[in-house]
């Protein structure tokens, strides 16, 4: 292996080219870290139609690259730009990726992302670089392990290239019909015990090929060991068990800083915390909200994929404006049938519920700075990258706790005097609702109000640690590929 590690990324969402959910910081973050830890780490995502060119120096690699699927070949494009000194490379393909707006939500997803990840083993000759670690995120992107593994080792050019397999939440696991082995032209990657007849389960099979495997905190790691979340995979991952590391992430402080971010109204820092006021009276008058400074403003997070959540979030959100004087701002709103469900309750209570069914980066700052109290009510969500930029602008969280969320998160009545937001263990309304009201309690007390914003504040995400941990777990892949 060079003197420098040459680690390359692979994901279908980046921040800050298209974002849906903390994925897309994590790849941004991470690759930003180990590069100033002398690692020479790059990224390579689809070129979505709603990234435009005009807004980065995008520049053309190569000539066009045929990639095989089916009895044929499909030709894709190579471009590259660089954001924070990070190299990052776009598999343009107008059929699969560019004339799509969205990253995640169509009826050939199965399809589009076995395509990129056959497109990325092709690209990589097509470079002046081979990287020793590929660094594949979540199910999308774990045919590139599985190649590498069932086909990769036979050939000079990739049989070197060790993988680490990151799994950022194990709900989402491209479970589809085995047909599409032919369409990646992969018929020989075997069927895993966890699997059902005649389907290929894309989580497993990464978890089963990679070198080395991540999630991304010690409790998610333990939980999925457990099979507390997804029992049908347990026996998967206990074979696995001395490959997996569980890695607290964190986020760019360079990027996300309140006391220098531009687009704030009024930046601050934990020593001017009152100054957060005046962004929250700009965001409730941007919400078109009653501007009042002393009622609580709320962000919940709703995993709307998840029908056992929406229902329990819009059932708690109406028994509490109801019931106490709140306003609350409701995000992740992208489902037409359930997004009607929070529109129902926005027009039903027009003083106290808004909802933000899409959200970019701007209006993500102007979120983080104005709200009192972040709130997650996520069953299976583990990431936690939105839930610490939130802390770090001085949002107190009130959060359901499983994953990494249980590792960031200390419970206020838990443990008070290290305490930094308010945690419950149980799925329901009644268990919201409670810690909500324990919320709110602490927000009529602004003295103690002021501890845990401060506390939340200062608790420290930077990359730095994670990305060390992470070298540790590349030099690791590429000994044990060595070793294979």
């Amino acid at each position: 292996m060079d003197e420098q590690m040459k680690v390359l990324f692979l994901a279908v969402e980046a921040a800050p080219f298209n974002k849906v959910g903390g994925l897309a910081d994590f790849v941004a973050a991470l690759p930003a870290a180990l590069r100033k830890a002398g690692v020479d780490a790059r990224v390579m995502i689809p070129r979505y139609g709603s990234m435009r060119g005009e807004d980065y120096e995008l520049h053309k690699v190569g000539g066009t690259i045929p990639v095989p699927v089916g009895a044929d070949q499909e030709p894709v494009h190579l471009l590259q730009a660089t954001t924070d000194d990070v190299p990052v490379y776009f598999i343009w393909s107008d059929q699969y990726f560019s004339n799509r707006e969205k990253v995640y939500g169509f009826n050939d997803d199965p399809q589009r992302f076995v395509f990129f990840s056959r497109a990325a083993i092709a690209a990589l000759p097509v470079l002046d670089w081979r990287p020793d670690v590929i660094h594949a995120n979540d199910w999308h992107v774990a045919p590139v392990a599985a190649w590498l593994d069932v086909y990769g080792r036979t050939d000079d050019f990739y049989n070197d290239i060790a993988t680490v397999f990151t799994i950022h939440n194990a709900t989402y696991q491209g479970v589809c019909g085995r047909l599409i082995l032919s369409f990646g032209n992969m018929p020989k990657l075997p069927h895993l015990s966890v699997e059902l007849p005649g389907q290929v389960n894309w989580l497993a099979q990464g978890l089963a090929h990679a070198d080395v495997v991540s999630t991304v905190s010690a409790t998610y790691a333990q939980t999925l060991l457990r099979g507390e979340l997804e029992p049908t995979l347990q026996p998967l991952f206990q074979q696995r068990h001395d490959r997996l590391f569980g890695i607290l992430g964190g986020i760019d402080y360079d990027r996300w800083d309140p006391a220098r971010d531009a687009v704030l109204v009024q930046t601050y820092n934990v020593d001017s915390l009152k100054m957060r006021a005046v962004n929250k009276a700009a965001f409730q008058r941007e919400l078109r909200l009653p501007i009042e400074a002393d009622v609580p403003l709320l962000g919940l997070v709703v995993q709307l994929d998840n029908e056992r959540e929406w229902e329990m979030t819009a059932s708690a959100v109406e028994f509490l404006v109801q019931q106490e004087n709140v306003q609350v701002v409701l995000l992740g709103i992208h489902d037409g049938l359930r997004e009607e469900v929070f529109r129902d309750l926005q027009g039903r209570f027009p003083g106290n519920v808004r909802g933000l069914a899409r959200f970019d980066d701007r209006v993500e700052r102007r979120l983080y700075s104005s709200l009192d109290m972040f709130v997650s009510t996520g069953y299976f969500e583990p990431n936690n990258i939105s839930l610490m930029t939130a802390m770090r602008y001085g949002a107190v969280p009130v959060v359901r706790a499983p994953g990494a969320i249980a590792d960031t998160v200390v419970d206020a009545d838990a443990k008070p005097q290290q305490a930094t937001g308010f945690a419950f263990q149980e799925c329901g309304e009644d268990a919201l609702v409670t810690a909500l009201r324990r919320g709110l309690a602490a927000y009529a007390d602004k003295a103690r109000w002021n501890v845990l914003q401060r506390r939340a504040m200062e608790r420290d995400f930077s990359w730095s640690a994670s990305a060390q941990a992470y070298l540790d777990v590349y030099r690791r892949a590429a000994a044990l590929h060595g070793a294979s």
